[in-house]
């Protein structure tokens, strides 16, 4: 029987809806089933992810993004994910204050998330909030990354679209190309494209996409200047271009296959890394071992074998 809580969501109540990813970001008990109940609920919205270097624009293009999506009559929610604050471990929301005017709008809504020290980018509630989010029937959910540059790989397994945001002249290709994150686009950003540099930046990303390995989806580059609204019906044609290219190709549906088989693996780490945490800090001898410092990976070895027997690698 579908909890309260559930059916407040599948009603589009959003105080449910804060309520629901406040308890997956804080990992409450009931989380699993809550997550089981809503995911017959998924209506399949349209996930465009936003990633790239921190000062690239991607609060600015998320806002206008939002007012674009509105504009065609659409809901949209936003999952910003934020730096740890060290002290609360909590999201520091300084850049959401750009998104400021879209908070009375019952369209919209915007939740920031910390990445709760997760390299890729995003945290395992994070993934989460975007299921709750999409089980409410919103139409697009965009998920800003925090900005962790060549680690920020994670978003490629959640999103339908990932769109990396660069700027002329500021060295990102240079790293980036270092690492797979070019890889992972779907659709190429040059935010900022007032600044001189642009012609080289997509010379750069063109002998890039040359010398890649081809794929069926060529993505494409498109300019933007945030500030002041150009090129954002640009960048959402090349997002929806991908949707109908995902929706009507084998690829598409490999892509999605992938995701859910990534979720499942995610999932079940998850819980078998609390069983193993709770085998190991339940157990006093233990914590006497770690103290007299032995070999680690002997321990590791002991400690694993012992969890099997009791029952915890069956």
């Amino acid at each position: 029987m579908m909890s309260t809580l559930a059916e407040r969501i599948q009603k589009q109540d959003q105080r449910a809806l804060a309520k629901a990813i406040t308890m997956v970001d804080n990992d409450h008990p009931d989380k699993l089933s809550l997550l089981s109940e809503i995911s017959g609920q998924e209506k399949k919205a349209h996930f465009i992810g936003l990633t790239g270097s921190p000062g690239a624009g991607k609060s600015s293009l998320v806002d206008r993004l939002i007012t674009h999506i509105r504009n065609m009559d659409k809901t949209v929610a936003v999952i910003a994910v934020d730096p740890t604050s060290p002290f609360s471990g909590g999201a520091l929301l300084g850049d959401r204050f750009r998104m400021h005017k879209h908070f009375a709008d019952p369209g919209v809504f915007i939740r920031s998330m910390a990445t709760r020290g997760s390299l890729g980018g995003l945290s395992r509630s994070t993934k989460d909030a975007i299921r709750v989010c999409d089980a409410f029937g919103f139409d697009y959910i965009l998920i800003e990354t925090v900005g962790v540059g060549q680690s920020e790989l994670d978003i490629m397994k959640v999103a339908d679209t990932t769109a990396l945001v660069l700027t002329p002249n500021s060295g990102d290709v240079l790293q980036i190309f270092k690492a797979g994150i070019m890889e992972i686009a779907d659709v190429f950003v040059i935010n900022k494209a007032d600044l001189p540099g642009v012609q080289k930046l997509k010379t750069q990303l063109k002998e890039f996409l040359h010398i890649a390995d081809p794929k069926s989806w060529q993505p494409p580059i498109v300019e933007t200047i945030s500030t002041e609204h150009k090129g954002i019906e640009a960048f959402f044609e090349a997002c929806e271009a991908h949707k109908k290219f995902l929706n009507e190709t084998d690829a598409g549906k490999q892509k999605r296959k992938e995701q859910l088989t990534y979720e499942v693996y995610e999932l079940m780490r998850e819980e078998l890394w609390k069983d193993v945490e709770r085998f190991i800090g339940d157990d006093p001898s233990k914590e006497i071992a770690l103290q007299k410092e032995n070999d680690p990976y002997q321990l590791a070895k002991e400690w694993l074998s012992e969890w099997r027997e009791k029952g915890g690698g069956s």
